[in-house]
């Protein structure tokens, strides 16, 4: 007589019903391919056990792929965000003292710098009194400065947005909190013809909050949209 233990006919008949039940269970199918290769016995090799362990090691690999393009999807949907609600806040304020103010607080907390700071080069040596008023976010630098500053000296092309790590921060550019800065954000600003450059620049404390490897797709639309709103304060 045989000793084989039957499963019970209601169980058998929901499994009928719905085979999907044990298929999509990893676990139970892990133990009735295993039973089957101790049935076989170890001289027999199961080549659709092999297979579906191939499968279960690619489906393992789409699933972290799936599950990183959504994060960066997610990521780059928050950046988008972030960005748009500082330039928001940037287009508040009526005065020119106040839309540099602003910069330096409202707009630097949305977009999570520790600093935020405006770099205007000025043929004048004799510092201005609105620049004294403002040196929280704003600084006067010689003709040539920012194109020194974004090439480290080396000259050549400059990028509008340039990311980079740095050993030590510099206190015409970051102010106050130049010794804590290490990585920040230039990006480089055009006033028009006939008008000298300038130079908006992000730093953090973090050393991984910006790094050339990143994108500077949306820094690039918030350098455009500062340009646009600065020319027409100068104008």
């Amino acid at each position: 007589m045989s000793s084989t233990q039957k499963i019970e006919t209601p169980l058998r008949d929901r499994i009928l019903a719905d085979p999907d039940l044990i298929l999509d269970d990893r676990d139970l199918m892990h133990a009735l391919i295993s039973a089957n290769e101790r049935a076989m016995g170890s001289n027999i090799v199961d080549l659709r056990g092999l297979a579906m362990e191939r499968l279960e090691t690619r489906l393992d690999r789409l699933e972290d792929t799936h599950r990183s393009v959504i994060a960066a999807a997610y990521e780059n949907l928050a950046g988008t965000n972030q960005v748009h609600r500082a330039i928001l806040a940037m287009l508040d304020p009526v005065t020119f003292e106040d839309f540099l103010s602003n910069l330096g607080n409202e707009v630097a907390q949305i977009l999570r710098v520790d600093c935020l700071r405006l770099v205007l080069e000025t043929r004048h040596t004799a510092e201005e009194p609105a620049i004294k008023r403002l040196s929280s976010v704003l600084s006067s630098a010689e003709e040539g400065f920012v194109r020194d500053y974004l090439t480290m000296g080396r000259g050549g092309q400059t990028r509008q947005v340039t990311l980079r790590q740095i050993q030590n921060g510099d206190s015409r550019v970051h102010g106050e909190k130049y010794a804590d800065i290490r990585s920040e954000a230039c990006l480089r600003l055009n006033f028009g013809t006939g008008r000298l450059p300038g130079m908006l620049v992000m730093g953090a404390e973090d050393p991984h909050q910006f790094t050339p490897q990143q994108g500077a797709d949306l820094l690039e639309f918030f350098a455009g949209v500062f340009e646009r709103t600065m020319r027409r304060w100068l104008a």
